[in-house]
């Protein structure tokens, strides 16, 4: 595995794992009736490569999962990314 691989290994899996921590802390706040964070902030972080931690974290927590933005647009971002990810690694 080049650097490259090794690197964008390692901001895909940072990038999850942020996003996971950043749902679960959402969905306390919500119970909690405190600051949230908001719907963009949450959709970007799934856009910017964070779209697994996004639907783990909607399954884990049962959070924004009636959200018709949430509830179809992670899995469709999800989908684009896993596409986008086969394209580059059948054409590099």
């Amino acid at each position: 595995m080049n650097t490259l691989h090794t690197l964008l290994t390692f901001y895909i899996l940072c990038i999850n794992v942020v996003t996971l921590i950043v749902y679960g802390i959402d969905k306390y706040k919500a119970k909690k009736a405190k600051w949230r964070i908001s719907e963009a902030t949450l959709l970007l972080l799934a856009i910017l490569g964070g779209s697994i931690g996004a639907w783990i974290g909607m399954k884990i927590w049962h959070h924004k999962t009636m959200h018709k933005k949430f509830k179809y647009g992670v899995p469709a971002i999800l989908l684009i990314q896993i596409a986008a990810m086969i394209y580059l690694h059948m054409n590099l």
